[in-house]
Order: C-alpha cells, then structure tokens, then sequence
C-alpha cells in the first residue's frame, strides 16, 4: 500500500500511540472499583504486576511518570535537601519545575546523561550545615534527552553501591525501562535492582494511553498514597486505565524490538544530518541543529513531525503506530530538507 502523500508521520514521541482495538475491548470489560478505597481490582492488579516485574515489595499507579518522579523525590528528601541528577535529567528539565515547588529541594547536576561513581564523587558535598543535606541520586534509564541511551548496567551498579555508601537513596526513572530491558537484554530486575524506588511509564513506547507506576519498598505505601493524594493523584474506578497498562505490558512489550529497529534505519538514513546509528541504541534518534526549531518547521511543512530538545538538538522518536513505509517516507522527505 502507498502511503498518501498527505499523510503526515508523526515522530514527535512515543506517547502519541492510539489504544489498539483489542485494549479498548480490555478496558471496556474491566473490572473496576472505587481504588480511592482500595477496592478496584485491576488497579491493584497491575501494581502487584509492576512489583512482581521489577522485583519491588510494592507499586503505586498514578497519572503521569512526573507525578511517580515528584512523589519519588518527596518519599526521600525533605525542603532544602539536596538532590544529584544526570545532565538534562528528566526529574529537572522537563517537569515545571516540580522539584523546587512540591519538593522544595535543590537539583545539582552531574556532569553526563550515564555518571558513574567518579562523577558523584566530584561533586558531592559533606553533610555540614552550611550546605544543602545530600540525599538522593537519580538515574535515568533510558536517558531521554540523550537519545535514548541505555544506562551501563554495571555502571549503574557501581554508581548506586558508592551512593549508598555515603548514606544517600536512590531513584531510578524507568520511564523507558521497557526499551532498556529490551535492548541490554538486562533482566528488569536487575536494572530495578540499582535503585529504592523506580518509576516506569504504559504510554511510552508500549501504547496504553494514559499511566505509570512507581515502585518502593512495602512499609512506603502509606506515605506514598498520601503524597498522591495532596498532588491530586487519587483516582476513582481507575481499573479502566489500569487494564489498559495491563494488556500493553502482557501484549506489546515484545514489539520494542521492531521500534529499535526502524530508529536505527532513521539514524543510518540521517547520518548527512548527523544522527549516529551507534548511538541510536533504542526508539530515540537525535542529531544537533543549530535552528531545532527552525528545522522542526520545515520538517512540518512537508509532512514530518518531529520535536526539537532546546534550541539546538532535534528528536525523532519511533513507536508502535508506524510502519516501514512509514520510515522510508519519513527519511525522503527529511533528505530533501538535507
């Protein structure tokens, strides 16, 4: 089939999916309850799920990954605590500043999208008044504004063993965990291991339309109900979104693959560009512009939608709603803007 030369492919992100017909039926034939009173089985359903994935005592489902971010950081820090998050990490750049207005505490940057011991060593400070109290790292696997990268296992291993050796928590935003697993082949376990608490995402990359869950230890269930609720989180007969979640993780997770696959295509294809297929290593492809915006523009007008990261790095995103004509297409008419 011919793809319509009026059809616009939107590579903006992964969270752009549609439910599939087949999830719609899983939603529609739900079980639900009022969770706000623990009664809705398919939301306790897919928390026991997530739990069980990655190897945690318990799991929490709430709206949005900011959301399981932010009550992340405020089941570890208090106000004026000290947060260490790698460059561009999701937690500070792309959530409204969440951290200084819920939180209250103080992101300090470490100097790369994948940090290892050294890179916390060279800017953690001691626990004295003066300074802010150190209290958690985080982690971000995969590393979105870095393309996709998958985070070094035993790198990340590394890391978090040194933090909590200088009595500092660990957070991991899983918000692509999926892709990672995938990729690295890693067991989710395992990249769940290196952290307390771990928030992953259903509407990136496995197409559920609305969702995440953060997991932690079972006696932080309470505070964690708490903080949701105080941020508006609290939910009704939620188990129409949970079953939503549910059938993406039993159905979709296998199809990753496929969106690493054609984003390494794109990254070969715009290499000209300068996109790197080495570093394409899951669904996201990335390449510096000295006009983003100016090329996301252009790339509009002839029927590509693409997002631009700041004001100089463009990103293109695969999910499960293209296919290979698709992909061709998309990498003609980005050439012609070459």
């Amino acid at each position: 089939m011919t793809l319509p030369s009026s059809t616009a492919i939107d590579l903006r992100s992964d969270t752009v999916t549609k439910p599939t017909a087949a999830m719609r039926e899983a939603m529609a034939t739900a079980e639900v309850g009022d969770d706000v009173f623990g009664e809705d089985p398919t939301v306790r359903a897919l928390e026991q799920k997530v739990a069980e994935l990655l190897g945690k005592e318990d799991a929490l489902f709430v709206p949005s990954g900011t959301q399981a971010n932010q009550i992340a950081l405020m089941l570890h820090c208090q106000s004026g605590d000290a947060i260490f998050a790698p460059e561009h990490a999701h937690c500070g750049l792309y959530e409204s500043g969440a951290a200084g207005a819920f939180v209250g505490a103080q992101i300090h940057s470490l100097p790369t999208p994948l940090p290892g011991p050294d890179d916390l060593k060279g800017v953690l400070f001691p626990d004295v008044y003066y300074y802010p109290r150190p209290r958690l790292v985080t982690l971000e696997n995969t590393h979105n504004h870095a393309g996709g990268l998958v985070f070094p296992q035993e790198r990340a291993e590394a890391l978090a063993a040194f933090a909590r050796e200088q009595g500092l928590g660990v957070h991991l935003d899983g918000a692509r965990l999926w892709n990672a697993h995938v990729a690295s082949k890693v067991p989710l376990p395992r990249l769940a291991a290196v952290a307390d608490t771990v928030s992953i995402c259903f509407s990136k990359g496995l197409g559920a339309p609305v969702g995440s869950a953060l997991a932690f230890p079972r006696e932080r269930r309470a505070d964690a109900m708490r903080l949701r609720r105080r941020m508006g989180g609290a939910l009704r007969q939620a188990g129409i979104l949970a079953a939503a979640a549910l059938h993406a993780i039993e159905h979709h997770l296998g199809d990753l693959g496929q969106d690493h696959w054609r984003a390494k295509q794109l990254a070969a294809a715009l290499e000209p560009l300068g996109a790197d297929p080495e570093r394409t290593e899951t669904n996201i492809v990335v390449f510096a512009h000295e006009d983003a915006a100016g090329f996301v523009a252009r790339a509009a007008e002839v029927g590509v939608r693409l997002s631009a990261m700041g004001p100089r790095v463009v990103r293109l995103t695969t999910h499960r709603d293209l296919n290979d004509e698709m992909i061709e297409v998309a990498i003609e008419r980005l050439r012609g803007l070459a």
